[in-house]
C-alpha cells in the first residue's frame, strides 16, 4: 500500500488517472473528527470488493486526520488500483495507491434557510448495476452535466438515467415528499449512494422508488442533500432549457428531513423560516 498526501503527485501510469480505476470519499471533518465515518468506510469497502482492490488498513485511512485542526474541513481520499497491467488488463499483482487532501470547508447556511434553484439536465446517466451506488472515479457524466449551466442562481442539476428515471443531482442525492410520504430514487441501476442518504434511510421512513421527472411537479417538498452541505430545500425547479416548471414556498414542511440530516452532521437543525 502506497499512502501519501496528494501534493506528492501521481505517476502517469497510475490506473486511477488513466482509466478511473479506483474510488474516492469526501468526508466532513469537525474539530479533527470525521463525520459519518463508519458509513464512508462501509461504502469504500463495498467499492473495494466490487473492483477487487485491497481495502487499506483503517490506520492508513485515518492518518490524515492527525493534521486536521479545529473547525470544519473536508478530507478527500482517493484510492486507486495502483500501476501495472497491459492496457485494460489487470496487473498480476497490484499495490493500491492512497492519496488524500485536507482543505478548509464552509457550508452554505443561506441555502439551508431560503432554499435553492435547480434544473433538469439534458445528459442521461448510463445504466450499470455493477457500479450502482459506488463512488468510483469515473465521473465524466457528472462533469458534462455540470457544464450545462453557468449562472450562479442555479445550485444543482437533476439527472435521470437513459430510460428516463430520476437518479440524483450532479453531486447530491434527491428526496421529496409526495402525499405526505418521504421518497428517494432507487439506486440499483446507477448513481451514488450518499452516506447522508444512508443515515436518513435508517432514521426516517423513506421509500426508495422508481420515478420520472414529471412527478416532481406534484410533490409537496423537494430536497437535495449530501454529507458535506447537509440538506438544501428546493424553492425553484427549471427544465433543461432553464424555464421554470415548479416553485415551492420554503416552510415548516421542509424542516423535518433537514433537521434529522443536520443533527447527524452537527449543523443547525432549527432554522428561521
Amino acid at each position: 500500500m502506497t499512502a501519501e498526501a496528494a501534493e506528492n503527485g501521481w505517476p502517469l501510469e497510475d490506473r486511477g488517472a488513466a482509466f478511473g480505476d479506483g474510488l474516492f470519499e469526501t468526508v466532513l471533518v469537525r474539530d479533527g473528527a470525521p463525520l459519518l465515518w463508519e458509513q464512508h468506510l462501509a461504502r469504500l469497502a463495498r467499492g473495494c470488493r466490487m473492483l477487487g482492490i485491497s481495502l487499506p488498513a483503517r490506520e492508513h485511512l485515518e492518518r490524515p486526520l492527525v493534521d486536521a485542526g479545529e473547525g470544519l474541513s473536508v478530507l478527500k481520499l482517493i484510492l486507486t488500483r495502483g500501476s501495472g497491467g497491459r492496457g485494460y488488463a489487470l496487473p498480476d499483482t497490484s499495490e493500491p495507491r492512497l492519496r488524500w487532501r485536507l482543505a478548509p470547508f464552509m457550508p452554505s447556511p443561506e441555502r439551508w434557510r431560503r432554499g435553492v434553484r435547480v434544473r433538469h439536465c439534458r445528459l442521461r446517466l448510463g445504466i450499470q448495476p455493477a457500479l450502482a451506488g459506488l463512488k468510483h472515479l469515473n465521473r465524466l457524466e457528472n462533469v458534462l452535466a455540470r457544464a450545462e449551466w453557468s449562472d450562479d442562481d442555479t445550485a444543482e442539476g437533476l439527472l435521470s438515467d437513459s430510460e428516463g428515471r430520476l437518479v440524483e443531482a450532479t453531486c447530491m442525492n434527491l428526496f421529496w415528499q409526495r402525499d405526505g410520504i418521504l421518497e428517494t430514487p432507487r439506486l440499483d441501476r446507477c448513481g451514488v449512494a450518499g452516506t447522508l442518504r444512508t443515515v436518513l434511510l435508517d432514521r426516517l421512513p423513506i421509500r426508495e422508488v422508481d420515478a420520472f421527472p414529471q412527478l416532481l411537479e406534484q410533490v409537496e417538498a423537494l430536497w437535495l442533500g449530501n454529507s458535506l452541505q447537509g440538506v438544501w430545500p428546493v424553492a425553484w425547479l427549471d427544465d433543461a432549457q432553464g424555464r421554470a416548471v415548479q416553485r415551492w414556498s420554503i416552510g415548516p414542511q421542509h424542516r423535518r428531513l433537514q433537521a434529522v440530516a443536520h443533527d447527524a452532521l452537527g449543523f443547525p437543525s432549527r432554522l428561521d423560516d
